[in-house]
């Protein structure tokens, strides 16, 4: 195939990714700027991971590890010095990071629903952030993030480490130097093997927990035994269900694929299928983007049944198709659908956290792999086809910033209600 890349191209490529914060060192390493960087991280599930993939890297220190269970804060701290040899003070309250002046970075990984205002309040307080996928709650709130990051000059990135990989980037330049043409279409799955999570009864939070604090901006409702600590992902209250879950990762991909911004319509169409419980958010799910350019995207989610019938990315063009596997790992098949190459996947998380901190050192925010603006398109579509499900009909959609037109019903999903005295302000 004469637009291929040979393995010496790929290597070649890759290397060049690596200067974005995709491998090896950062640009700032290289030149020797270490300088300590301290961090404070919310949030002590997936924060956890995060806070010690900081650690492990050059010059970072963190500084504080909070959580609104204070088990799990504590556990974090003893599993932090053991593992990184960092001593880290254990808070309930993320809000005292903020108030540090010392504190260079907040990581944001706490439930959906704080991931918008924790940003805001860290933008506001001087602070760079790393937010979790997917970066907001709600579309109005994606666009407040990416307003508060300008107003304050911050690096704001979304964990979408996919953007960092240097086999990612790889698969990109291969759609860029046209080995299957006209790209037109990009499709992707998730599946998994989740279980039902039953009928809550009313109780008392644990001892541990501060349900108040937990709550946060969201409007204040009891407490229910079958919610905390992963099952409010299915609850349109704090979360956006496997498509924000999971789905972003993939559309991300999707969107940086085919070189496409906001979609101009947008469609669903699934339900709860396997369980009768407790759960709002579609266990089956299939959601569609059309983009101006006659391009497309497609996901496709099973939630309860692990059988795939495809793995993670596939693109489509005029003269052939390729797939990509949720390690960057690309096959590509020629029109006759013939397998003609092979790449090598990887991808390591370190490599997005060091994007981040060279944008930090070198004072240019702009340059994330993630920067919260490309976060928020991503994001979005996952906001759009969780409305388009939720008012059952077709979303017509403003190109420029992806906006729901003609339909006030559907932009009642645009924001949300908020506890008096939570609402950001940007």
């Amino acid at each position: 195939m004469s637009h291929a890349l040979s393995r010496r191209a790929w290597l070649k490529t890759s290397a060049l990714a690596g200067l974005t914060g995709a491998a090896a060192q950062t640009k700032a390493e290289e030149a020797g700027d270490v300088r300590e960087i301290t961090i404070g991280v919310m949030g002590m599930s997936r924060g956890m991971a995060l806070a010690q993939s900081f650690a492990a890297l050059p010059g970072v220190r963190v500084a504080y590890v909070a959580d609104v269970d204070s088990e799990r804060a504590a556990a974090a701290a003893a599993r932090l010095q053991s593992s990184a040899g960092q001593a880290a003070e254990q808070l309930t309250d993320f809000r005292r990071i903020l108030d540090d002046a010392a504190v260079d970075v907040l990581v944001c990984a706490a439930p959906n629903h704080w991931h918008a205002p924790a940003t805001i309040l860290a933008c506001a307080a001087g602070k760079h952030v790393y937010v979790e996928k997917p970066c907001s709650h709600t579309p109005q709130e994606g666009e407040w993030m990416v307003a508060a990051a300008r107003k304050s000059g911050r690096a704001v990135q979304m964990g979408a480490q996919r953007r960092s990989s240097p086999a990612f980037h790889a698969a990109i330049s291969l759609l860029r130097e046209g080995a299957l043409g006209r790209v037109y279409l990009a499709r992707c799955w998730y599946s998994s093997l989740r279980g039902s999570i039953g009928t809550g009864t009313p109780a008392d939070p644990p001892p541990t927990l501060d349900y108040d604090l937990w709550q946060g901006p969201a409007p204040r409702v009891p407490f229910l035994s079958n919610r905390i600590h992963y099952n409010w992902h299915w609850f349109w209250h704090w979360g956006n269900g496997e498509l924000g879950n999971n789905g972003v990762h993939a559309l991300d991909i999707c969107r940086w694929g085919l070189e496409v911004d906001y979609p101009i319509r947008a469609t669903s169409s699934g339900g709860r299928y396997r369980f009768a419980d407790d759960q709002e958010t579609p266990d089956t799910h299939a959601v569609s983007f059309e983009f101006e350019g006659n391009r497309a995207i497609s996901w496709q989610g099973l939630s309860c049944n692990r059988h795939e019938i495809d793995r993670f990315v596939t693109f489509y063009g005029d003269e052939g198709a390729m797939e990509v596997d949720e390690a960057g790992g690309v096959k590509v098949y020629d029109s006759r659908d013939k397998l003609v190459q092979e790449l090598p996947g990887g991808l390591d998380l370190a490599d997005h956290l060091r994007n981040f901190l060279t944008a930090i050192r070198t004072g240019r925010p702009l340059e994330l792999n993630a920067e919260i603006l490309e976060g928020h398109k991503s994001t979005l579509l996952c906001h759009l086809g969780n409305i388009a499900h939720r008012t059952g009909r077709t979303l017509n959609c403003n190109p420029q910033d992806g906006r729901i037109l003609n339909d006030d019903d559907a932009l009642r999903h645009w924001g949300r209600a908020y506890e008096p005295g939570w609402e950001p302000v940007v």
